[in-house]
């Protein structure tokens, strides 16, 4: 069921002289929705264009050279194709992905030879969306009651334990095609995070929100679904389990998809580029009174991805039997 939603656009312009109100309104767009759009964050529109066109450039190579560095789930770093699998479908999101990071993973970046520029161009994007990130968590740190540098010390790229990423994704063109309704480009799932950006491409929309999720233990998928389809330059922005469970579930991260266009619409390629906030595997979640048992956030992420393989056996388990 599709619903029409506004969402909120947070302005950081004057970040210095206006963080008051702009953590006001980050904590209602976080609180109520989850979902937002961040405008004025100092990215350009041209430097947005590069990295797409970077991404772009890697994608168009063969499989056979963009394989030399295949996803290693261990560092979640690397390539793969029409390999992840949701629990919410059971069935392959219609895309490929590579997962950059900042901290062992220097066999894992293309090389020079096959990408040329490719790393170059991906750490200084990494690097602005590290300084949008980091005032975002800053304010919601003041928000939550929480020192201002509450999550910074924690999402520190500098450390040997840094889990921030960034991923460069590409659905396939599929024009022409239908396929079952169980398909999609990514099927319904919460982000594992703290906090995530995402840029998409104009005329390449299709992600959708499902806002309503209470608690960080609840994995019920609502059917309220609403289109996020921000401007050229705009990010959408949302709330990952990380961050909901150490605000006590004040913070909601919500249900969201890409949903596979049908034959009549746009159904050519898309391109996205999504920068993960995850705390360091050393740093502590824990909430000040719903969730006040302590948690790493290694372990965090790896009852995430236990839960999520869990569900995927049991998925399988019941088609089996029918």
């Amino acid at each position: 069921m599709a619903q029409e939603r506004t969402f909120m656009k947070i302005d950081l312009s004057d970040y210095d002289n206006r963080k008051d109100e702009i953590t006001r309104d980050l904590m209602t767009a976080s609180t109520e929705q989850g979902f937002f759009y961040v405008v004025n964050h100092g990215i350009s529109v041209q430097q947005i264009r590069t990295m797409f066109q970077t991404s772009h450039d890697f994608f168009a190579l063969p499989d056979e050279i963009k394989a030399k560095t295949p996803m290693d789930k261990t560092r979640n770093a690397g390539w793969e194709k029409l390999a992840q699998i949701r629990p919410s479908t059971g069935v392959a999101d219609l895309k490929e992905s590579v997962q950059l990071g900042w901290q062992n993973v220097d066999d894992l970046w293309p090389t020079q030879e096959d990408a040329p520029g490719f790393k170059t161009q991906s750490l200084h994007f990494m690097e602005q969306c590290q300084d949008v990130s980091m005032k975002i968590l800053s304010c919601l740190a003041i928000g939550l009651g929480f020192e201002e540098d509450f999550f910074l010390s924690k999402h520190d790229v500098t450390q040997p334990d840094c889990q921030q990423t960034l991923r460069c994704l590409h659905y396939h063109d599929i024009t022409g095609k239908t396929f079952p309704p169980e398909y999609w480009r990514a099927g319904a799932h919460t982000d594992f995070d703290t906090l995530t950006l995402l840029f998409q491409k104009p005329g390449e929309n299709g992600l959708e929100v499902c806002p309503g999720r209470e608690a960080s233990t609840d994995f019920a998928v609502g059917d309220a679904w609403s289109p996020i389809n921000p401007g050229e330059g705009e990010i959408v922005c949302n709330i990952g389990d990380m961050i909901m469970r150490w605000s006590d579930d004040r913070l909601k991260s919500n249900f969201h998809r890409v949903r596979t266009p049908k034959v009549g619409e746009y159904q050519g390629p898309r391109y996205s580029l999504a920068y993960f906030n995850q705390a360091n595997k050393s740093a502590i979640i824990q909430g000040k009174s719903k969730y006040p048992e302590a948690i790493t956030a290694g372990q965090f992420l790896q009852d995430a991805m236990e839960r999520n393989y869990k569900a995927l056996q049991a998925l399988k388990a019941a088609a089996s039997a029918e």
